[in-house]
């Protein structure tokens, strides 16, 4: 599949896992400059959206809420990429200080902050993505030597899932699978959880008791995993 097709159905189970301020933040906030970034830099550069969120929320140092553009996480690690327009700030000195002390704040927090300007992006996106394919590397390089590892081998039962959650929009339901494969639902939830540690399956958890209530397939739609 291609970025626009990978890139919407990304960008929709993201909407329909998201609620109230969570989901405005998200129809808000992927606009424009986001979405040159993922298609003019992120995709050339990774070729897939697994551990990228689109308006991620975290909290600061006061405990409010707050929206980075993009945040990838991949293993233990947490990159935040921020597309900033010139104007954004204005003459608000207090909200450009307040940006700049939260970049601070989340790499002090163990997570790495990449500023992109929206200007050169538009009109040199050829050096963002150079730049970033340095800054990158050791990570991309990483997850590539881990899912090759993961990937040696998967189990009838495990492909039969993959197929189960593309087939229903990249989402299982455990209860619902075991009833479509013919298996005991807590047989499911154990290969899920396999499928989890091997990078194809993310646990989706909602409510105050984060209860895990579905599994997401992050995997690419035409592996020879699933044949």
């Amino acid at each position: 599949m291609g970025f626009t097709s990978e890139h919407d159905q990304w960008l929709s189970n993201h909407l329909k896992q998201r609620r109230g301020e969570r989901l405005d933040a998200l129809k808000r906030g992927h606009g424009y400059g986001n979405r040159l970034f993922v298609e003019q830099v992120w995709w050339p550069l990774a070729g897939h959206f697994q551990g990228l969120h689109p308006e991620y929320e975290v909290k600061d140092w006061r405990g409010r809420s707050y929206f980075i553009d993009l945040l990838w996480e991949v293993g233990s690690s947490r990159i935040a990429f921020e597309v900033m327009d010139f104007g954004s700030h204005g003459k608000d000195r207090s909200k450009y200080r307040m940006d700049l002390n939260r970049g601070l704040f989340l790499q002090s927090q163990d997570c790495a902050v990449l500023y992109i300007s929206l200007d050169e992006l538009k009109e040199n996106p050829l050096f963002i993505l150079s730049a970033l394919r340095n800054i990158l590397y050791p990570y991309l390089s990483a997850g590539k030597s881990a899912n090759a590892w993961a990937e040696r081998s998967y189990s009838k039962i495990e492909r039969n899932l993959m197929r189960s959650a593309i087939r229903h929009h990249r989402v299982l339901r455990p209860v619902d699978a075991a009833r479509e494969l013919e298996l005991h639902t807590m047989t499911v939830i154990k290969y899920c959880r396999i499928l989890v540690e091997k990078g194809k399956f993310r646990p989706v958890a909602r409510g105050a008791s984060q209860r895990i209530i579905c599994y997401e397939y992050i995997g690419t739609l035409h592996s020879p995993d699933l044949v």
